[in-house]
């Protein structure tokens, strides 16, 4: 576990509450109390799972109630732990990223809210400062004026004062701030304490106040940087993240649109009247959408809501008249703002559009996945129709299957033995790797260019098939095991172990799927045996023939002793014209040919045969001793 997090780019952490991921093993005894502690400490709502489960029906039963975003078994685990601990970080820091975004998305719009009804400008501003500071775990938030001299700014507003506010500064101490003014762009300094846009004295008094990074964000009003929203980061901040300068950016637009006037306050308030009063004008819509199951809202040219059913009301857990006259993104509040802004957009242009997922959180913290379905309405006050309808559940099913199909499709390809299936024409229709190894041929080339008839020897594939609706080999449907060839891309034939079924739908046969290991290694062995067998054997003989061998010549070598010793006294008693001289010499002679022969065995250490009658065997006593001479 330790090794494949590392390869992942993971730590492992002791305590629960400092961990981001968790992998569950529901196969150890006795699991189910430690799984509850996890769940439901105080990190357990925020931990992203990945379950370690058997490989049957119990065990991936077992994880219907946890919802983890993956599972594996221990089969998978030297091969697939690693890459799903990526994924699955990669999901948990999607998601993290998402909720970040949507807690900016909130500020943000308790922020414009509060531009819009506050009148209170001193006691708005220094809200503003106080949130961000809070949000962004900073240590301090100031909102600087620009004064009348070109060195001169004003604090309006401090995140850790109340209070302060009209203070004068020299702004030659703070090089960022007039660099946003000079360039009317975001100054970042990560490493403040050695930026080179500060001067010496600068670096030491942000070094000495524990300061780390800094961000300057223009306050533009009517073309013209008036003011800088400054932000600094000590202790634990080290940073600011491109979507933190992102979302600052835009609270420092947001801002500056709010200070442009003192009369955009009483413009907010009129068009808000205004947007009732448009409402109104809608009564005989919400008559008509008010049975609806699906939610309804009609949008002004701004996406602002003029009327929502109640339908779409129970929907977003809000109500028809918190909804009036509020932004779709506020009432919506989506992971992904764009999507629905694009869908409204082509509305509004004339373009109708329809099924588009968007997924959504509402105020009661549901998340949902809206099918939603925009159109314009032709009409002086209102711009777009807008309907959708909860897929949640629907999605989630999608997700599941589509899931187990990657999780079924994976398991295929990753079965060293083929697994190859065919349609009741041959076409094949699935090919795993173990089959494009096994017959060289791809997967595409197999279901575009083959059937099933080619990978077999002729007249083979008709054969297993009648094996197969034969009762005797496995029952109907199902063959045993049995030995057979495959034909390789190359001609080869290729010898397989192989069981096959039918697969049957409503009682008719769908099509046939058979699963192979290759023997060829196998059989190569057993050729490899056989001739150490046949090694053997001739070895045992040699063994046999060379015992023989010793104890005969040892047994003869006496009596023909006697035999030469014998003949030779008679020979010398003989004289050369004695009638039995001859016959003397013939017996010794004849003696010592029998000792050459005995002495020949005797030194017969391998089994040589020659041709002696017809196709009988001799042993060959010159080449089964040659070899000694």
């Amino acid at each position: 576990m330790n090794a494949a997090a590392e390869r992942a780019g993971l730590r492992v952490v002791d305590n629960p509450d400092d961990a981001a991921l968790a992998l569950v093993d529901l196969t150890a005894p006795g699991c189910g109390p430690a799984v509850v502690e996890l769940l439901t400490s105080l990190n357990g709502p925020h931990l992203t799972l990945l379950a370690l489960v058997s490989p049957d029906p119990r065990g991936f039963a077992a994880v219907d109630t946890l919802r983890p975003t993956d599972i594996l078994t221990h089969q998978g685990l030297p091969h697939e732990l690693t890459w799903r601990l990526q994924r699955a970080a990669e999901r948990h820091r999607e998601r993290e990223e998402q909720a970040r975004s949507q807690t900016d998305l909130a500020l943000l719009l308790e922020l414009t809210a509060d531009y819009a009804e506050s009148s209170d400008v001193e006691a708005l501003l220094h809200g503003v400062t106080r949130r961000l500071a809070e949000q962004l775990d900073i240590a301090r938030a100031t909102l600087v004026m620009l004064g009348g001299g070109a060195d001169e700014g004003i604090i309006v507003a401090a995140s850790d004062d109340p209070g302060l506010k009209d203070l004068r500064i020299d702004l030659a101490r703070y090089p960022e701030i007039r660099e946003v003014v000079r360039t009317g762009k975001p100054v970042v300094m990560q490493e403040a304490a050695t930026h080179p846009l500060l001067g010496d004295l600068e670096r030491r008094a942000v070094a000495a106040r524990g300061i780390h990074a800094i961000a300057a964000l223009p306050l533009p009003i009517r073309g013209e940087v008036r003011g800088v929203l400054l932000l600094r980061a000590a202790g634990r901040r080290r940073a600011f993240s491109a979507r933190e300068i992102d979302f600052l950016t835009t609270v420092a637009h947001a801002t500056a649109v709010a200070l442009r006037s003192a009369s955009v306050l009483q413009s907010v308030q009129t068009a808000r009247l205004a947007a009732e009063e448009k409402a109104a004008s809608f009564k005989p819509y919400q008559l008509f959408f008010a049975h609806v199951s699906e939610g309804v809202a009609i949008l002004d040219d701004k996406a602002g809501v003029l009327s929502l059913n109640p339908s779409g009301a129970q929907m977003l857990d809000t109500t028809a008249n918190e909804a009036r006259g509020k932004h779709l993104n506020q009432i919506t509040q989506p992971l992904d703002e764009g999507v629905l802004m694009e869908l409204v957009t082509s509305a509004s242009r004339g373009e109708a559009r329809s099924g588009v997922d968007v997924v959504v959180r509402t105020p009661a913290g549901r998340c949902l996945t809206l099918s939603m379905s925009a159109a314009p309405l032709r009409d002086e006050d209102a711009a777009t129709i807008l309907s959708f309808r909860d897929v949640t559940h629907a999605r989630k099913l999608e997700d599941e299957l589509r899931n187990t199909k990657d999780f079924l499709e994976r398991l295929i390809d990753s079965s060293v033995d083929a697994i190859i299936a065919a349609d009741l024409k041959g076409r094949i229709i699935l090919f795993n790797k173990g089959a494009e190894a096994m017959c060289g041929y791809t997967a595409a080339e197999a279901q575009e260019k083959l059937t099933v008839l080619q990978l077999y020897p002729p007249g083979v594939a008709q054969r297993v098939m009648a094996q197969l609706r034969s009762p005797e080999l496995g029952g109907r449907g199902r063959l045993s095991l049995i030995r057979q060839e495959l034909m390789h891309r190359s001609g080869e034939r290729v010898p397989v172990n192989m069981t096959a079924s039918i697969v049957y739908e409503g009682g008719r046969e769908s099509f046939s799927v058979g699963i192979f290991t290759d023997l060829r290694d196998r059989v190569q062995l057993e050729r490899k045996l056989s001739d150490v067998e046949t090694r053997l054997e001739e070895s045992e003989k040699s063994a046999v023939i060379v015992a023989l061998a010793g104890t005969a010549a040892h047994e003869l070598n006496q009596p023909l002793t006697s035999v030469m010793g014998y003949a030779e006294l008679l020979k010398r008693k003989l004289k050369e014209d004695d009638f039995a001289w001859r016959p003397v010499d013939i017996i010794y002679r004849e003696a010592e040919r029998m000792a050459e022969i005995v002495r020949k065995i005797g030194k017969i250490t391998r089994y040589e045969t020659k041709s002696y009658v017809g196709a009988q065997q001799i042993l060959d006593l010159d080449k089964a001793t040659s070899h000694e001479e």
